[in-house]
């Protein structure tokens, strides 16, 4: 780790589009200094080190072999997640993830176990829940400004990626789709408010085999559809509340909406970016109005989970966004697709630590001492 009172050394590994939103933050925030990037693509990492100011491009071995790198950011493609984060725990650098951990259990268990081993962090997108739009959600649900949860809706319908992105053939790929690439977002902060998932039910649908390219230089071009584009989930969690999900790139009407209903009202969650607010409801009558919470907090975008990581370790304590909980979310979506295949319920083995809550006055653009945490 860096020496006491200097900031995290980071680099960035993988520098495609996503990089340039970690970039941006990063190399922001006080605490953090991005001293590389790396790429299979040797000129699309000088591009980004070039653009951020960041000193060092390279490989990702020769980043790894650098002593100026503390914790690395994995930004590849989600079928190298697991390559990648294995040699850079080998190296002894702290590893923060992209959404999904890994593609599959055994490998995720490999390298939450390789990171105990050697006394290494495994953090892990999303880390929108620790925005101050969810964390306020999260604060007036363990408040009861809605009374006891009970049940919980979340949708998220759009047409898919397909119609604007100029490669979108990895999106409908293994270890993509609405479910992969969208369901973190949802099923960590559910997680996050609701607790850990017992089980659940799904049915899955993929109406088209093939898609088009829609834009770029590439429109036109048909690609294959190697997973479902449309999942219905019942969710019942450990706490005995009980869900409703559907997660789809195959409806033409857009909609985002994630709902917990409790003994005393509804509570609406900003589930989508970082700094939205919260609805509640509970005048339960006809037309009732609801009524807007701003959220709480200092603004907050990607890559905010990189910070609290490296704040956490230099506080000796797991990171909010860590290893354990990205792992009982990639179980449970695993679940999801087992279950939609099986065509019955199917039993989640994992669980998940609460996330502790992020303190209304927790500022990314103040720098901390080592061993310290924002009140």
């Amino acid at each position: 780790m860096s020496a006491h009172g200097a900031p995290t050394r980071v680099a960035v590994v993988g520098a495609g589009n996503i990089s340039d939103e970690y970039l941006r933050s990063l190399t922001s925030y006080p605490d953090l200094a991005v001293t590389a990037v790396a790429d299979l693509d040797p000129a699309r990492a000088r591009a980004q080190a070039d653009a951020y100011g960041v000193p060092v491009s390279g490989t990702t071995a020769e980043v790894l072999r650098r002593d100026d790198v503390d914790l690395v950011v994995n930004l590849t493609v989600p079928a190298a997640h697991d390559e990648v984060a294995l040699a850079a725990i080998e190296a002894g650098k702290h590893v923060w993830g992209e959404k999904p951990l890994t593609l599959d259990r055994d490998s995720a268990r490999a390298v939450l176990d390789a990171a105990s081993a050697a006394g290494v962090a495994v953090g892990n997108a999303p880390d929108t829940i620790l925005g101050p739009g969810i964390q306020t959600a999260a604060r007036l649900l363990a408040d009861g400004a809605v009374g006891p949860a009970r049940t919980v809706l979340t949708l998220m319908q759009g047409p898919g990626p397909d119609a604007w992105h100029p490669g979108p053939g990895f999106l409908f790929a293994k270890g993509a789709g609405p479910l992969f690439d969208i369901g973190p977002y949802y099923l960590t902060a559910l997680v996050q408010l609701l607790g850990p998932v017992a089980s659940v039910t799904a049915a899955g649908h993929r109406p088209r085999a093939e898609r088009t390219v829609g834009s770029g230089p590439d429109a036109g071009t048909r690609f294959p559809v190697e997973v479902d584009t449309h999942l219905s989930v019942l969710t019942t969690f450990a706490s005995g509340v009980v869900g409703t999900s559907v997660y789809s790139f195959d409806s033409p009407v857009r909609r985002q909406l994630f709902e917990v209903t409790g003994a005393d009202g509804v509570l609406e969650v900003p589930v989508s970016g970082f700094d939205g607010p919260t609805r509640l409801l509970t005048d339960i009558t006809p037309e009732a109005p609801w009524r807007t919470v701003p959220a709480t907090g200092a603004p907050a975008g990607r890559g905010v989970g990189v910070l609290e990581m490296a704040r956490a370790i230099r506080a000796g304590r797991p990171p909010r966004a860590g290893g354990e909980l990205a792992y009982h979310v990639l179980d449970v979506m695993l679940a999801i697709e087992e279950s939609a295949d099986l065509g019955a319920p199917v039993r989640i083995d994992s669980t998940a630590p609460p996330v502790p809550p992020i303190p209304p006055h927790w500022d990314p653009t103040t720098r901390t001492s080592e061993g310290t945490e924002q009140k």
